[in-house]
């Protein structure tokens, strides 16, 4: 069974292709649980989100998608950025799942490449340790049910000299207590790491944790749906990974990889 559960639409302003294009490239690449979390509205940053008012028209959308294709099932989500700009509205909107995700540290947007000069101006290892602090603190926060692409700190390859197991052990102990899945995000795959997000190191700390995880591909355009997700699923079964999990009005269920 194929999972791909984070994807956008052109709504979130820096994605093409129309919802619909997305479905039908999700059905082609056999795709079975395909799941739309578009970036969710916030008083900050509304360059790259939907607004507020264009939450309603999402939804519907997603869920008329749903109905229309029933050869493949079709989830509704949003991507939600942990900030202290957090909206109840979006917390409280029925759908099947909340991502969580870490883009900024305080105003910077770490992983934009309008802002990368800005890495040059901080000591790598403050970053990291930074960033993995709010993934704890997200996961504390228990408001949402998947942690988005775990690791995004590393996008543009700077590495710190510490083991990344001792900078993100406190919050993947964080993500196991708070019950959440970690996707296996193949985005960091399209981006200049080049790795899967999150990397082997991190992989065996939620193997050894049993946390659960799930799949996304994160497409921002139709041809990036799917991506390397079979192939991903294969490296999961061989580290040793036996189930993934999708959610359902953010009830959790298991399925055998």
């Amino acid at each position: 069974m194929l999972i791909d559960l984070h994807n956008h639409t052109p709504l979130c302003k820096h994605a093409t292709g129309a919802p619909e294009e997305y479905v039908k490239k999700a059905v082609e690449k056999g795709i079975d649980i395909y799941g739309f979390a578009d970036h969710a509205p916030m008083d900050f940053d509304p360059k790259y989100r939907m607004g507020f008012e264009e939450m309603e028209n999402y939804e519907k959308k997603i869920l008329s998608l749903s109905e229309k294709y029933k050869n493949i099932k079709i989830l509704l989500g949003y991507e939600v950025d942990f900030t202290p700009f957090v909206d109840k509205r979006v917390l409280k909107r029925d759908v099947d799942y909340l991502i969580g995700s870490v883009h900024f540290l305080d105003n910077w947007g770490f992983d934009n490449p309008e802002f990368i000069k800005e890495w040059d101006n901080r000591n790598v290892e403050d970053i990291y340790r930074e960033y993995f602090h709010l993934i704890e603190k997200m996961a504390k926060s228990k408001m949402f049910n998947i942690v988005g692409h775990l690791d995004l700190i590393k996008v543009f390859g700077y590495k710190p000299a510490t083991p990344i197991k001792d900078l993100a052990k406190n919050a993947i102990r964080a993500i196991k207590k708070a019950s959440m899945a970690v996707e296996l995000n193949t985005a960091g795959l399209r981006k200049p790491v080049k790795e899967l997000y999150p990397s082997n190191e991190i992989l065996e700390m939620i193997l050894e944790e049993g946390i659960d995880i799930t799949f996304s591909s994160d497409a921002h355009a139709p041809e990036q749906v799917g991506y390397m997700i079979k192939e991903t699923v294969q490296k999961a079964k061989n580290m040793g990974f036996g189930e993934a999990v999708y959610f359902e009005k953010k009830q959790k269920i298991k399925v055998k990889l």
